[in-house]
This record gives C-alpha cells, sequence and structure tokens, in this order.
C-alpha cells in the first residue's frame, strides 16, 4: 500500500476523534458554558448535520481543483474549526467550531476515498479505503477514550486543541505524501450530479443509511443500556466503547480484505449477521460477558458494511464518483441521526433500555432486503462497462481509471 495512505488515515484519525470525544465531554462543556445536557447535545447534533450538508457542498466546490489541494484545504478548514472549539468564549461560537469541523468531515472522506482507490491497482481498491478507514476505527479504540481522559483531567479544551494539532500533522502528510491528481479532464457539476440518476448508486447510499443506522440505533443509548440491564457500573461504558473500537477496527480489516472478492455476498453476510445479533442483543444485554461480545460484533458487523458500500457506490458511479462518494459518507451521518432519533422514540414509549435493538435490527434486515434488490436489478440489467472491472482485464480498467474521475469504490 502507498505510504499515501498514511497521511490520509492520520487525517481520518483526527476527524473520528473529533466526531466521537465530544460525547464523553459533554458534562464538562455543559457545565462550563452553564447549559443544560441536552442543550450541549446540539454539539452532536450540529456536528452530524454539518456532515450531512458539507459533504456534497464542498464536494462540489472541489470539483474546480485538484483533490490533493482540496484534501489540504479540508484539512486546514478542519483545524480552523477545532481551533475555534478549543478557545470558544461562549456556547455558540463553540457550537460554530463544531460545524465549521464537520464541513470538512464528508468531503475529506468521500475525495480520499477516490484518491485512495486511484493509487492502488483495481484488484486492492476496497483494502486502499479501508486503510484509510483505519484510522477512523483506531481513534474510537485511542483517541476517544485518550481525549476524553485528557478533557477530564486537564480541561476539555486542551483535547480540542490536540486534535487540532492531529489535523496539521494530517495537512502537512497530504501535502508531503499524496502525489499531484490534477483534476479529471472534464470534470463537471453536472457530470458529478449524473451519477444520481443511477438507480444502483441510490440503492447503495440507502443501504448506507438503513445498514449504519442499524448499528447506531443500539450505540447511542449504550450507556443506559450496560448500565441499567447489563449491570455495568459508570466507569466501565468507555472500556466497553472502545470495546466496540475494536470491533470496528476488525470490522474494517474484513470488509477491506473481502469487498475486493466478493462484494455482493459480503454485504448479504454481514447485513444479515447484523440483524441477527442486534436482535438478540436485546436478550444478550442482560448477562455481562455476553453484552461485551455483542458490543464487539455489533462494531465489526457494521463497520464490515462500510468498505464494500462505499466501494459499490464508486463502482455504480463509474466516471463520477466523487460527490457520490461523498454523500454516501453523508448517509452514514444521516443514518446515524435517523436511527437515533427512532431508538429514542421507543425507549420513550416505555419499551425499555433494549429496545433501540429492535429498531436497529430492523433497519439492517431493511439494507439486507435492498442488497437482494440491487443484486436482482444488476443480474437483470448489467451495468455498462462491467467487463472492464473483470479479472482477466485488469489493464482496461487500469486505463480507464486514468482516462476518468475513477471507475472505483467506497
Amino acid at each position: 500500500m502507498p505510504l499515501a495512505l498514511l497521511a490520509l488515515a492520520i487525517g481520518a484519525f483526527g476527524i473520528g476523534t473529533t466526531e466521537f470525544v465530544i460525547m464523553g465531554l459533554l458534562p464538562q462543556i455543559a457545565a462550563d458554558y452553564d447549559v443544560t445536557i441536552p442543550t450541549a447535545g446540539l454539539l452532536v447534533t450540529g456536528y452530524a448535520l454539518g456532515v450531512v450538508l458539507g459533504a456534497p457542498l464542498l464536494t462540489v466546490l472541489g470539483t474546480k481543483v485538484s483533490r490533493k489541494r482540496m484534501l489540504m484545504l479540508l484539512m486546514g478548514l478542519f483545524v480552523l474549526g477545532n481551533l475555534l472549539s478549543a478557545v470558544a468564549p461562549s456556547f455558540g461560537l463553540m457550537l460554530t467550531g463544531r460545524i465549521v469541523a464537520s464541513l470538512a468531515h464528508g468531503s475529506f472522506f468521500g475525495i480520499g476515498s477516490v484518491v485512495a482507490a486511484e493509487l492502488v491497482a483495481p484488484e486492492k481498491k476496497a483494502g486502499a479505503i479501508a486503510t484509510m478507514f483505519t484510522g477512523l476505527t483506531v481513534a474510537n479504540i485511542v483517541g476517544v477514550p485518550l481525549g476524553t481522559f485528557i478533557g477530564q483531567a486537564v480541561g476539555w479544551r486542551t483535547t480540542f486543541a490536540i486534535v487540532a494539532a492531529l489535523g496539521v500533522i494530517g495537512l502537512l502528510g497530504v501535502a508531503k505524501l499524496v502525489p499531484a491528481m490534477p483534476r479529471a479532464e472534464g470534470a463537471r457539476l453536472r457530470g458529478e450530479l449524473s451519477a444520481f440518476r443511477n438507480p444502483q448508486v441510490l440503492l447503495a447510499m440507502a443501504m448506507t443509511v438503513l445498514g449504519f443506522g442499524g448499528v447506531f440505533a443500539a450505540i447511542t443509548y449504550i450507556a443506559p443500556m450496560m448500565t441499567e440491564v447489563a449491570g455495568y457500573s459508570d466507569g466501565a461504558v468507555t472500556w466497553l466503547l472502545v470495546l466496540f473500537g475494536v470491533g470496528m477496527f476488525l470490522g474494517n480489516l474484513i470488509g477491506g480484505r473481502f469487498a475486493d472478492r466478493a462484494l455482493m455476498p459480503l454485504l448479504y453476510a454481514t447485513l444479515g449477521g447484523l440483524a441477527v445479533v442486534l436482535a438478540l442483543f436485546t436478550v444478550t444485554a442482560h448477562n455481562k460477558v455476553l453484552a461485551a461480545l455483542t458490543v464487539l460484533l455489533v462494531g465489526a458487523l457494521g463497520f464490515a458494511t462500510v468498505p464494500p458500500l462505499q466501494k459499490r457506490v464508486l463502482d455504480q458511479a463509474h466516471g463520477a464518483p466523487t460527490l457520490a462518494s461523498a454523500v454516501n459518507i453523508g448517509a452514514f451521518n444521516l443514518g446515524n441521526a435517523l436511527a437515533a432519533w427512532l431508538g429514542g422514540l421507543v425507549i420513550s414509549a416505555g419499551l425499555g433500555f433494549t429496545s433501540p435493538n429492535w429498531v436497529g435490527a430492523a433497519l439492517a434486515g431493511a439494507a439486507l432486503l435492498l442488497a437482494f434488490w440491487s443484486a436482482a436489478l444488476e443480474r437483470r440489467a448489467p451495468a455498462k462497462g462491467v467487463a472492464d472491472a473483470e479479472p482477466g482485464a485488469p489493464r482496461a480498467a487500469a486505463v480507464t481509471a486514468q482516462a476518468a474521475p475513477a471507475p472505483v469504490h467506497h
């Protein structure tokens, strides 16, 4: 794998840390700004909405510059947002900093996915994407718990200052290691938008919303589920989240390894397995050991869908993958927000802290049905250019990859 992927992974590590570390620092931030916890929760909601809106907006603007330069600009925006969060004298400015940082999120992963795929041979595209996303999974194992610890011990502003420094390292890494990649000839907004006329692209994005949404339906409410149902102490929740991060890391490796070999069978297995495990979580949540094992499995099965779903979008978007790839990153966050809202509804309805698991199982099951539907449509009308993607025509695929904005992946 090219060393340039390390720079992308570092950027992903910083982005993953700033996205999730806020959840462990909400009490301290709320106290400092003298706001309620629900009000402080807007820092999470605002970030998610910023990702959804920023992904297509900045990616469209990025069609005017080279991908390398756009990645550098995005990391600069990320650094600016986190610095603003670190020094913000008011809650309003803190929220602004969070939104500014989030605007870079979707576009960085979307454009970064295309760049990662173009750096390697056609048969290694999903693995390259998974390598970049390793930074995000490692953030949940190392960055988030360490950032939470530092924030609680020294102050939450220090955490965001450190994250900003990570962004600077990522920016320098992109500048030094990512090769110059001029804007593809003929790359225009109209061409990028044309990808959304392909039903397969829309189906892949719908699978993203529902499949990863199933994960967050359960994980959003892991704290009350583990303390009130499983019987863990409040302090144990941090390490359960680390276990979830370990599962994400393993799932990302599995997804990257097998998506290039058998993409749709992998989606069938992971989405089906996720639906079953989430349904069983309503039972295993009553036992400490089984609950911990289930948290690991949810992370692994959930994140094993990421490389294949992103690659699916890029494959189906053909010559206009950049915007579709970035919007698909926004779809992950849209799924998170939707699932968290639905999970809250069933808890508010008095169905208990394990009820969001049923919501998650239903969402994952719906994503599995969409995967079967997508495959059925593809069998009836094979996508144009499929022959170029066959193992017997690696050179044709390579030539196409140079001539267009990338016949690739997620």
